[in-house]
C-alpha cells in the first residue's frame, strides 16, 4: 500500500489521531508478544481494561504518565513515553496507523499499489531510500523518516506468524519501472518480490499499463478478509486513509479486485517480467 513506505498513499500528512493509533499499534503487539489480554495489561498496569482498548484503537491520547506505566510493566525503558510525548511529529496517513492493527490480523490480504513497491514487500533498502527521497523534498523530517521506516519492518514481522496469512499482490507496472535508489538497491528489490512470488501463502501480478481503462482501480486499495470471514477495506486519496469497517461496503472492492486479477499478467508472467528487468541490474 501507498506511496508513502509507512504503508500509505501520498507523503506528508502529520496528525495527532495517526500517531495515537501508531502508539496503539505498538502497545498491542508488546501486549501480544507476551500472550496478555487486555484485562492482564489493565491489571498491571493498574487501569481499566476500557482505557487500555481506547487507547489500542487510537480512539483515545497516551498521556505521559500512562506511557511511563506502560514502560515499567514492559521493561522498554522510556520508549513508550518517549513516544508519547513525540506524537505532534507523526507523520503517518489519518486512517492507516489503524487498518494496520487489522491488517496484523487478517486471514487475507488482497492489495493494490500504484507507482512504489507497497510496503509489504519493501527491502529495507528500498523503504530508506524512499523516505530519504521525502525528505530531500521536505515533505518530512529524518525523524519521521526513520518512524515510517521502522514500521514497514514492524508491519511485515507481524505477517510472519503461523498460520501465515495469505497475501494476493497486483503492482502498477510503474512499480517495478520506477527506480528508487541505486541499482544494487533495486536488484535486491527485484530479488524480493521474486521470493515473495515463491512463497505457498502468496501471489504477485502486474497490471500493465496496456489495461488502460480495464483497470479498476487508480489509487491505491486493500481488502481484508478478517479470521472470522467479515471484511474490511482500506483506500486512500493524496491526504488521507480511509478503513472501511463494514463488510457490506467492502464487498463491491472485494468484486472490483477480482475483476484486476483476472485482467493482470498471471503470476509467471509477472516473475517473468520482474526477471527481465532484473537483467538490467548489476
Amino acid at each position: 500500500m501507498g506511496s508513502e513506505v509507512a504503508g500509505g498513499g501520498a507523503q506528508g500528512a502529520p496528525g495527532g489521531r495517526d500517531g495515537h493509533a501508531a502508539f496503539g499499534y505498538r502497545l498491542r503487539m508488546l501486549r501480544d508478544e507476551r500472550g496478555w489480554t487486555q484485562d492482564e495489561l489493565a491489571e498491571r498496569m493498574e487501569w481499566s481494561a476500557t482505557h487500555i482498548s481506547a487507547i489500542e484503537t487510537g480512539r483515545r491520547p497516551p498521556t505521559p504518565r500512562f506511557a511511563a506505566r506502560a514502560d515499567r510493566v514492559f521493561g522498554t525503558g522510556d520508549r513508550l513515553e518517549r513516544q508519547s510525548r513525540a506524537l505532534r511529529h507523526t507523520a503517518l496517513l489519518e486512517g492507516f496507523p489503524e487498518y494496520v492493527t487489522h491488517e496484523a490480523r487478517a486471514a487475507e490480504i488482497r492489495l493494490y499499489e500504484v507507482g512504489v513497491i507497497p510496503g509489504l514487500l519493501q527491502t529495507p533498502e528500498y523503504a530508506a531510500a524512499l523516505e530519504a527521497d521525502v525528505v530531500r523534498r521536505e515533505a518530512i523530517t529524518p525523524e519521521q523518516a526513520s518512524e515510517r521506516v521502522q514500521l514497514v519492518t514492524q508491519r511485515q514481522a507481524a505477517l510472519a506468524r503461523t498460520p501465515a496469512p495469505l497475501i494476493l499482490a497486483v503492482l502498477d507496472e510503474g512499480c517495478v519501472l520506477r527506480p528508487m535508489g541505486d541499482r544494487a538497491i533495486m536488484d535486491a528489490q527485484f530479488a524480493r518480490l521474486l521470493e515473495f512470488a515463491a512463497r505457498p501463502n502468496t501471489v504477485l501480478q502486474i497490471a500493465p499499463f496496456r489495461m488502460g481503462a480495464r483497470r479498476p482501480f487508480s489509487l491505491p486499495i486493500t481488502v481484508l478478509t478478517m479470521p472470522d470471514r467479515s471484511l474490511m477495506s482500506y483506500a486512500e486519496s493524496a491526504h488521507r486513509g480511509h478503513l472501511e469497517r463494514e463488510s457490506t461496503f467492502a464487498l463491491p472492492f472485494l468484486t472490483a479486485y477480482h475483476q484486476l486479477q483476472a485482467e493482470a499478467l498471471s503470476q509467471a508472467a509477472s516473475v517473468a517480467m520482474i526477471e527481465q528487468l532484473r537483467k538490467g541490474t548489476p
